[in-house]
């Protein structure tokens, strides 16, 4: 078995005779392709521009600051890829977020944060008891990491003995303090879980479960890239339940296609209308989140070309369902 070099491609032959094997000499290199960007280190003046007209910028330093720091960072953490996250805004000073992804880009995914560009920190992994208490709360970030945020929260406590029937109890407030690192942390999963979006067929999940850039994915059509049903979720499938506990039958849009339709539609996302579509430049398909302001995706058709961004100051928009 032998290795030649053939006309910028690598061609091995097996006994002089060539195998239908053929990688383009850059994908053998570098292991990326076009798709595989979504606010990608090494794209990140190509990425910040086409989400400009929204609002999303940065300075020269800045772009400068991060394009150097993300790929060294890349290099100390050995992660496969590192992708700009956003940047989440402080009273005192800002956060600016990047995610470290393995293998599989759907569970192997490390957020780390930053206030100055430059030196980066991972952030605390997030339990169900921590994102009940941050749910809670409210207010901006201060941009201090070790900023400790103190609360109240009613607990009601019915009398004892069997007959609690139209008691209504005795309310304490319990004192609950979150530090602002765990705080941002849950914040940041609690975004990518309502709003991380890619277009339908540009992940894959392999036979060992897996996820994976589908390599053959070349962009939705423009007429698809319209739609709210060609926009899936990267996460893991939620199943949705009623009040009685059982689980409503959704007619699904299309007939599914095993390895690809195994992501939550953002059809079904609730309140109906939480998304908006905008068509840039007559080109680039734009999408707005407004559960949590600030977040950004777009999508060149035809192309795989595909992105998001966060930029805002980390509170959910509860009061979206009497918005609408």
């Amino acid at each position: 078995c032998t290795l030649r070099e053939h006309s910028q491609k690598n061609v091995i032959f097996i006994n002089e005779l060539p195998l239908f094997l053929v990688l383009e000499t850059w994908n053998f290199c570098s292991h990326k392709s076009e798709g595989e960007r979504e606010m990608d280190s090494e794209q990140l003046h190509f990425e910040i521009d086409r989400l400009s007209t929204c609002g999303v910028l940065l300075s020269t330093e800045e772009k400068s600051c991060l394009q150097t720091s993300l790929v060294t960072l890349k290099s100390n953490q050995k992660f496969r890829k590192v992708i700009f996250w956003g940047k989440i805004f402080g009273v005192q000073s800002n956060y600016y977020i990047a995610q470290g992804l393995g293998v599989d880009e759907m569970a192997d995914r490390k957020s780390l944060y930053s206030v100055n560009g430059l030196d980066w920190a991972i952030l605390p992994k997030v339990d169900s008891d921590l994102s009940k208490k941050v749910c809670q709360l409210r207010g901006r970030f201060t941009g201090d990491p070790s900023f400790e945020m103190e609360y109240k929260i009613e607990r009601r406590q019915h009398p004892a003995g069997d007959n609690t029937d139209g008691a209504e109890g005795r309310v304490d407030m319990e004192e609950i303090t979150v530090k602002e690192e765990d705080r941002l942390a849950a914040v940041i999963e609690m975004i990518d879980k309502d709003s991380l979006v890619v277009p339908r067929g540009a992940y894959v999940r392999r036979a060992m479960g897996s996820v994976a850039v589908n390599r053959t994915f070349d962009g939705l059509s423009p007429a698809e890239a319209n739609l709210a049903r060609n926009y899936m979720h990267l996460r893991k499938k939620v199943e949705e339940e009623r009040t009685d506990g059982s689980t409503p039958m959704i007619q699904p849009p299309r007939r599914p296609v095993p390895g690809l339709d195994f992501l939550d539609c953002i059809e079904s996302d609730l309140p109906e209308g939480c998304w908006t579509f905008q068509l840039h430049r007559g080109s680039t398909v734009i999408m707005r989140s407004l559960l949590w302001v600030g977040y950004y995706f777009y999508h060149v058709p035809n192309t795989r070309q595909y992105g998001s961004i966060y930029f805002g100051n980390g509170e959910k928009n509860l009061d979206l369902p009497f918005m609408l």
